[in-house]
């Protein structure tokens, strides 16, 4: 369900509490001098200042150092996965991101919008979830409340605004199914 963040009837104020902005403050500074600055291999660092901050981050998560992070604390990576440079993980709700999966290069994972149908027009935010060996690829974007199947692949510069199923390989904007990977789902995905 979403969350209402911008209170009714009140235009001109803030969306999130002070402690929300002041963590933000806090995690940007944070951002900038021990994440951005890294070396490339460095991703245990950036894993270990992730959870600092309350993400959520399983063994082997490759982050990248000029990965973009609204709120870490509304991160969940799972084992294995990854997520390139110049990504945008707008987290203003949860961001799960599966067992080796993969978030290329530029793409834009974007939980928040607003409710354009009310005279106030409010923010909204919803989870986003990208399954298990889910691949998005160089600069997709991924719209609030999206759910990306097991072992889907998003096509490069697609908009996804609904979900995606597993299995398949999606492209375009709007996104629409391409082609399904049975192959790849029988066989058991990618087990190495």
């Amino acid at each position: 369900m979403s969350e209402l963040l911008t209170p009714r009837g009140d235009y001109g104020s803030a969306s999130f509490s002070r402690r929300n902005r002041m963590r933000r403050a806090v995690w940007g500074l944070a951002w900038a001098l021990l994440f951005r600055p890294t070396p490339r291999p460095a991703h245990r660092w950036r894993a270990g200042i992730l959870r600092l901050f309350g993400a959520k981050v399983e063994r082997g998560t490759h982050v990248y150092p000029r990965v973009r992070i609204w709120a870490p604390w509304n991160l969940d990576l799972r084992e294995e996965c990854g997520v390139g440079d110049d990504a945008i993980l707008y987290s203003m709700d949860a961001i799960t991101i599966g067992r080796r999966a993969v978030v290329s290069q530029g793409a834009h994972l974007c939980c928040g919008t607003h409710d354009y149908d009310d005279p106030d027009f409010p923010l909204r935010a919803y989870p986003i979830v990208v399954g298990d060996r889910a691949w998005i690829c160089a600069e997709a974007f991924i719209s609030p409340g999206v759910q990306i199947g097991e072992g889907a692949v998003v096509g490069a510069r697609s908009v996804v605004t609904r979900d995606i199923e597993p299995w398949t390989v999606c492209a375009g904007s709007p996104c629409r199914v391409v082609r399904n990977r049975s192959a790849c789902e029988k066989a058991g995905g990618f087990e190495g």
